[in-house]
């Protein structure tokens, strides 16, 4: 007799194991100096960063998404870039105090934080979260996508074999090798889990954000980017061709659809097609818009992360050698335009504003589709108009002149080297930051006494103290022969001491 073996029992049983030998090592861990967690952090950092070709190169051999070269450099900015941000944050013990105001501050960890991590960065994401739950002395469950669970594991393996051999206790950084939902949604809810990082899609944020645990989500990236008729129109083409085409357009924070000055049209189209864009005719959109999204308001999985040749080969369009994006010209926003969804792969809306309000009303109609307080792109050589829009878009991230993905992650601007980018309220989120070691740290606070309060007395006690001793002394001074009610004697004094008070 064959007995089956129930997958999702087994999935349960190892989340369940997973969660229990993070809890015990992260208790083991809490005794740690700080000057062993920040050995253990950088060794961790400089493994993973020695492996990121190697990775990168997996990652998409596994996932069929995105561009190996490209994945390498995001593995690099997961860890040695959020590395360099974090090494000198103090995490252990007295972390800041304040001498004047005699406060002083204590870092204490969260505990065993559960880490969801996508299919499009599956090996950098599981870096970064793990670089920066060990810098807060944290312990880390990490449930992979089910597209991508050899490559994350992977790069999890090299993150534990470094921590060990660094010192850190065994069991710290766990992993989920099962692809099971189930198991994903009760690792959210399990007791011992005392936050979530989740990153990937908005019903995965959502069941976080449902699971009544603290949790980090993020929501949709459906980025535009507005080149103001002031800019440097040859730099920014190029800067948003090379940021839609780095990794396929896999980074959330990834321009979706260009705004552009109808002053600057024919420069920009030049400029396009000089850097490998391919404008599709009224007819080829028509076909590509079917492809792009063939439910409404749904984008096909097929396209994600694909080179714009194995997109234009779905819809039978044959492209020009070297093309990196396709350009699909748009006049409508809404679930119903393919086009002016987030698409995350190397296919482009673009639309021309009339004037600087109607480009702000194109920027936030498409932010409103599926981006608010996510992040959004300006090329413009006027610095009012930038924070103009900075004041009035209701995004998280404003990136002027540079390649919003790599941007926005903090590659090539001062913001907090993140693969976790907060969306705020706007977008459904608790912080607007880009998510880091930081935000994994509980911030205890002893505060001395410094001021002197003087407390006014409670006027209805002391009035009912006067009322007693009065009616004490007026019932001792008569005879046991009078006639005297004593609650009619104390409620009479007792309006007497009122009326004096006034």
């Amino acid at each position: 007799m064959v007995i089956a073996i129930d997958a999702d029992l087994l999935a349960l049983q190892e989340m369940r194991t997973a969660v229990q030998i993070a809890k015990e090592a992260q208790l083991a861990y809490m005794s740690f100096t700080q000057e062993q967690v920040d050995c253990i952090v950088k060794a961790v950092a400089d493994a993973a960063y020695e492996q990121s070709a190697r990775l990168g190169k997996m990652a998409v051999e596994e996932t069929g998404m995105g561009v190996a070269a490209h994945k390498t450099i995001k593995n690099e900015v997961g860890s040695r870039d959020v590395y360099e941000s974090i090494k000198d944050l103090k995490t252990v013990g007295v972390v800041g105090e304040d001498k004047v105001k005699k406060v002083v501050e204590i870092a204490a960890p969260f505990g065993v934080v559960a880490a969801i991590i996508p299919t499009t960065n599956p090996t950098s994401t599981a870096f970064f979260k793990t670089l920066i739950a060990l810098k807060t002395r944290n312990s880390i469950v990490v449930s992979p996508h089910p597209y991508a669970i050899q490559c994350t594991n992977e790069a999890l393996k090299v993150c534990d074999e470094a921590a060990v051999s660094a010192g850190a206790p065994k069991g710290l950084i766990q992993c989920l090798t099962m692809a099971s939902m189930d198991a994903t949604q009760q690792l959210m809810k399990h007791p011992d889990v005392n936050l979530i990082l989740a990153t990937g899609g908005s019903a995965l944020v959502k069941a976080a954000y449902s699971s009544g645990k603290p949790a980090y989500g993020v929501g949709p990236g459906n980025v535009p980017v507005y080149i103001e008729r002031s800019a440097k129109i040859e730099k920014a083409v190029k800067d948003i061709i090379d940021s839609k085409s780095f990794d396929y357009g896999t980074i959330c924070a990834t321009e979706q659809a260009i705004v552009v000055d109808r002053n600057i049209l024919e420069l920009v189209n030049r400029e396009l097609k000089k850097n490998g864009a391919y404008i599709l005719s009224d007819e080829e959109k028509l076909i590509m818009e079917k492809v792009v999204s063939p439910v409404p308001g749904k984008v096909n999985p097929k396209i994600v992360g694909k080179s714009p040749q194995v997109i234009a080969k779905l819809a039978g369009i044959t492209l020009p050698e070297g093309t990196r994006v396709i350009v699909g010209m748009e006049t409508k926003v809404g679930k119903e335009i393919p086009f002016s969804l987030e698409k995350l792969s190397p296919v482009f809306a673009m639309y021309v504003a009339s004037d600087l309000n109607h480009a702000k009303d194109l920027c936030l109609s498409l932010l409103n589709l599926g981006g608010r307080g996510h992040s959004l792109s300006i090329h413009t050589e006027t610095d009012a108009i930038a924070r103009e829009f900075a004041m009035d878009m209701p995004v998280s991230r404003i990136l002027v002149n540079t390649m919003s993905s790599v941007g926005a992650v903090g590659g090539t601007t001062g913001l907090m080297p993140s693969m976790t980018l907060g969306c705020g309220t706007f977008g459904g989120n608790i912080t607007s930051d880009n998510v880091t070691a930081k935000h994994l740290l509980n911030i205890k606070r002893m505060a001395y006494g410094i001021k002197e309060v003087q407390l006014p007395k409670n006027t209805a006690d002391s009035s009912e103290d006067v009322t007693e001793q009065v009616v004490s002394q007026v019932l001792k001074s008569m005879s046991s022969s009078d006639n005297v009610n004593p609650e009619m004697v104390k409620d009479l004094v007792n309006e007497i001491v009122k009326q004096l008070s006034k």
